[in-house]
């Protein structure tokens, strides 16, 4: 057996040599560095502490960047869970550990409304949207809070109100809004509904001072 190896080892050209034959070979998938590695999974990163030399070489740093990958690869099939659905072969990463920067920088607190001021001394919270639909109790039936048919506009088409003295009396006097009980109802709803832009208008405009640098009024 001995002479049959150095009979094959006398056949090869002079250029093939025992670091030839070691390029050419597969590297192992097992890395052992005298600094373990650390891992974040959850971001896919590795973080390798063992010192790089002076001035290292490409092929130093290729073989450095390939432990790296391979360390990784290990890492992830080794204590991830795999399964297997329709959509292919599924690895399940933990949740990542290393805080990452911000791309862009956190947005500045909104500036609040004289009403969200107001609320906040008193104590008052906000309720809790729970739809567009409201329950009519004299229909039994579900009805929009506003736009067509909606709650907001109960009472304007209503063909017999109750009729308000203190209203009534202005309107004799010359005061009044001229006109039917439902167009008053209507036109107290757009009133409030402008009166509301206007607040929101000016809530704006209050923000956007402060924003610039002034000072609230």
């Amino acid at each position: 057996m001995a002479e049959a190896l150095n009979a094959l080892e006398a056949s090869l050209p002079s250029s093939t040599t025992d670091e030839h034959i070691k390029s050419t070979s597969k590297t192992s998938v097992t890395v052992t560095k005298p600094i373990p590695y650390t891992f974040d999974l959850g971001n896919l990163l590795v973080n390798d502490a063992n010192p790089l030399p002076p001035k290292p070489s490409e092929a130093q740093l290729a073989a450095t960047a390939r432990d790296c990958a391979q360390a990784l690869i290990n890492q992830l099939l080794t204590t991830c869970p795999i399964t297997s659905s329709e959509d292919g072969v599924l690895m399940t990463l933990p949740p990542p550990t290393t805080p990452l920067p911000r791309e862009k920088p956190v947005p500045a607190e909104k500036e609040k409304t004289k009403w969200e001021k107001f609320a906040a001394k008193k104590g008052i919270k906000d309720k809790k949207k729970d739809g567009k639909l409201v329950f009519d109790e004299e229909t039994q039936e579900w009805v929009p809070k506003w736009g067509y048919k909606g709650k907001n506009k109960e009472g304007e088409q209503d063909w017999i109100v109750e009729v308000d003295e203190k209203k009534e009396k202005k309107k004799k006097d010359g005061k009044g809004d001229v006109g039917g009980i439902g167009a008053a109802s209507r036109a107290e709803r757009l009133e409030k509904v402008r009166r509301n832009e206007r607040k929101q208008r000016a809530n704006e405009k209050r923000g956007r001072k402060k924003d610039d640098g002034g000072e609230e009024a």
